[in-house]
């Protein structure tokens, strides 16, 4: 970030990689009016590459959001409706999405509190990405930076690994003549091209086609598991342990706390201030994804997907399931970019590569970051528990609790919320209102998601150590002649 002297404007990039200066709320300094369309193509001239690579548009934004907040974890929902019971699983995806959708709402106003500050002082971001842990020191200080840094980046870590954990899991089913962790390495070496996407800028066409990829995959959930039917047999006890209940709880808050990369999807945005509640826009239609396909899987195959945390194991060999599988694959690669470009980012601002241009140098420095991801998927390939212990320690802390905080402390005295750059939204149009919801977010998750989550999620987790043992070769493979070992209700005695 460097000073300058046209206070109300920030930079972000063309079409063709020239820089514009756009303030916060879209205004442009070229005398144009900031509206969206003169940011696609370079003064009128359509451009494919600007069509398909450059997005900073509310659609851009919402594909985004959509896109990234439901991509392996459609495959564990059925897992977790095993755990909790089809009412438990309904209401908590309504709860914890609505709880998300909210805290999302909050940090995008806590960035254009940040960044409406930053361009008074005349700060220029040019050729710098903002990202959460900045907001948070600019508004509440050094402490709260190191917090953000450590829990957003711990959590995109294991939100990469959780990706290319479920790659391996997911292209077995097509072919199981690999196992598992030599898919993984694979998968690691695939998705380590991601190096070479700058921004969330040139996230346009993959945006797209990752949503379109996952709304094929939960409508091919539902449909198969409707026409198959239930398996004869089927029994439906959950929930019948406070372990599974929690851990598949824990999941579901996981799957709603996609948003660690809010920040760098708005300030991909060339109006920023219009992000509001996109988030919850999109959360609106993963419903239409989550709902249908958790509910299916579980009536048709009930107690049976306690030992199969991928839906894809229980469904027979179609043609349509390997079309589910390849499309899954792809958007996993997106969904694998998403989470991993904000800690590219951190990363070269640690070693003084981020205003660098050359797109090839910039990913040969940010190779570094993909080495540990691939290390850790490799010891710990424990597909759907991993999800809820990431959701349980980090989840809770990342995008539920810390947002709530920060806006209650940033807003805390009557001048900062007579200054506000954002005032409370029209259906809740007082302070007070917001700050009791806030204090409830905090403690309902800090107790539920952190504090009975986390022990639930972690010793679901522990019991597949001791089961299958660190770097496990093919985790929750069937054997010839044995049956998949995996924590069903009769084997966990808390």
């Amino acid at each position: 970030m460097v000073p300058r002297e046209h206070g109300d404007e920030a930079i972000v990039a063309d079409g063709h990689g020239k820089e514009e200066e756009v303030g916060v709320m879209g205004v442009s300094s070229g005398g144009a009016d900031g509206d969206e369309e003169q940011h696609g193509g370079g003064g009128g001239k359509f451009s494919v590459t600007s069509f398909l690579w450059h997005g900073g548009s509310v659609w851009d934004a919402w594909f985004s959001c959509a896109s990234n907040q439901v991509a392996q974890v459609l495959l564990t929902l059925p897992y977790s409706f095993s755990q909790l019971g089809m009412l438990s699983g309904i209401l908590l995806q309504l709860f914890y999405g609505f709880l998300g959708s909210w805290t999302a709402y909050l940090i995008s106003v806590l960035y254009v509190e940040y960044r409406s500050r930053k361009e008074k002082e005349g700060v220029s971001f040019k050729n710098h990405v903002i990202q959460w842990f900045e907001v948070l020191d600019g508004l509440l200080g050094p402490y709260w930076k190191a917090a953000g840094l450590a829990f957003n980046c711990t959590f995109l870590l294991f939100g990469t690994v959780i990706q290319l954990i479920a790659c391996a899991s997911n292209i077995y089913y097509i072919n199981d003549r690999l196992d598992k962790r030599t898919w993984t390495y694979i998968f690691g070496a695939c998705c380590a091209t991601t190096v070479f996407i700058p921004s969330f800028h040139n996230y346009r066409i993959w945006s797209f086609l990752g949503l379109g990829m996952t709304t094929y995959t939960a409508w091919y959930l539902a449909i198969a598991a409707l026409i198959n039917g239930q398996v004869e047999g089927v029994t439906h006890t959950g929930p019948n342990k406070l372990v599974l209940y929690f851990t598949g709880a824990t999941n579901i808050l996981y799957t709603f706390g996609g948003h660690a990369v809010t920040v760098e999807i708005m300030h991909a945005m060339w109006k920023p201030a219009k992000f509001k509640y996109i988030y919850l826009l999109a959360t609106l239609y993963v419903f239409t994804l989550t709902l249908p396909s958790a509910s299916a899987m579980y009536w048709a195959y009930g107690d049976e997907l306690l030992a199969h945390a991928n839906a894809f194991s229980l469904l027979p060999k179609t043609a349509w399931r390997d079309a589910a599988v390849i499309l899954m694959l792809i958007h996993q690669f997106i969904t694998f970019g998403f989470a991993c470009t904000p800690l590219y980012f951190v990363w070269e601002k640690v070693i003084g590569m981020h205003d660098t241009k050359s797109v090839c140098l910039r990913a040969l420095a940010r190779l570094p970051i993909v080495v540990p991801i691939w290390f850790l998927a490799i010891i710990f390939p424990f597909f759907g528990p991993i999800n809820s212990a990431v959701g349980a320690l980090l989840v809770s802390f990342t995008v539920y609790i810390i947002p709530a905080l920060a806006h209650m402390l940033t807003y805390r005295s009557a001048s900062a919320r007579a200054n506000a750059a954002e005032k409370p939204p029209f259906f809740l149009p007082s302070w007070t209102g917001m700050f009791v919801l806030n204090a409830f977010i905090v403690v309902w998750v800090f107790v539920v998601g952190f504090g009975l989550g986390g022990w639930a999620s972690m010793v679901n987790f522990i019991r597949q150590i001791n089961t299958f043992g660190l770097f496990a070769k093919c985790y929750q493979c069937p054997k010839p002649g044995a049956a998949i070992v995996a924590p069903g209700p009769s084997s966990l005695h808390h």
